[in-house]
């Protein structure tokens, strides 16, 4: 649907007013109308993903005109998508937050304690955040062992082939991850590699119930990979902590107990941290 559609169907019926409720700021430097666009955006949730302009404007408090001039906006910088009546954000929404968090003083927190367990484990760990239908690596600990993962701070991998991925992608609204899963391409890099959307679906609902994940030779043979979420101060997941060791070196079962419980403490200990 084009810009001018959404524009005819939007505005029949409803012309922009000069009586929009004005905040009295105090600090110049306040840019209102960026307060309000946020605003906007945070009405979409987990359990509102699709709304219509007169939803989005009772919610926010604001008049239709002035909801209908930020949505178009959005939709136009295609952060947003309409058929005509309602509204839902698109994946591009996650650059923000991806921007957001590289500026975030949250791996200053981090590493120390991905080094940590670096070294309790004696193995690479890495963390990861999503963008598109990739993850980026933002982080990293090497262990004390001569051979480590080469995995560096900017590498990008396909999503559907890794733990972090998986992580990432579960914690994803439903909408989303359903955008997302229509628009990915699942190459194959090893024998082990889902390429079956309806088997990787499965999979990230497994890691909703579980809290974690485990991928086994999916990106690169020989190599297998736990991830856990990280979460912010206020409980929301930012990104994926993750332990990647050889296959030869490191059991599943090992995975699933004693490197599983030392991740997510170390994941909870990032959390307990930026609450401070």
């Amino acid at each position: 649907m084009s810009e001018a559609t959404v524009n005819d169907d939007l505005m029949t019926g409803e012309e922009a007013t000069a009586g929009d409720p004005v905040v009295e700021v105090n600090d110049r430097d306040y840019v209102n109308s960026l307060a309000r666009g946020l605003e906007v955006i945070k009405v979409f949730t987990r359990h509102t993903p699709k709304m219509t302009l007169s939803e989005v404007a009772q919610a926010t408090g604001m008049t239709r005109a002035t909801v209908r001039r930020f949505l178009l906006t959005l939709v136009r910088e295609g952060y947003v998508e309409t058929n005509g009546k309602y509204f839902n954000l698109r994946p591009k929404i996650l650059e923000l937050g991806f921007s957001a968090l590289s500026s975030m003083d949250i791996w200053d927190v981090a590493q120390p304690i991905m080094n940590d367990l670096s070294e309790k484990l004696q193995e690479s760990c890495f963390a990861a955040v999503l963008d598109h239908d990739s993850v980026i690596y933002v982080a990293r600990a090497t262990s004390n062992r001569r051979m480590n993962v080469g995995i560096n701070i900017g590498s990008r991998v396909p999503a559907h082939t890794v733990s972090t991925g998986r992580v990432l992608l579960a914690a994803l609204p439903d909408e989303l991850l359903h955008q997302y899963l229509e628009e990915m391409t699942l190459t194959k890099f090893t024998p082990n590699t889902t390429t079956s959307k309806v088997q990787l679906r499965d999979q990230i609902d497994e890691v909703r119930l579980k809290g974690w994940s485990i991928v086994d030779q999916e990106l690169e043979v020989g190599l297998r990979s736990l991830s856990v979420p990280v979460r912010d101060g206020q409980g929301k997941i930012v990104a994926a902590l993750n332990v990647c060791c050889p296959s030869m070196r490191i059991t599943l079962e090992d995975m699933r107990t004693r490197v599983l419980a030392e991740t997510l403490e170390a994941s909870n200990r990032i959390t307990r941290a930026l609450q401070i």
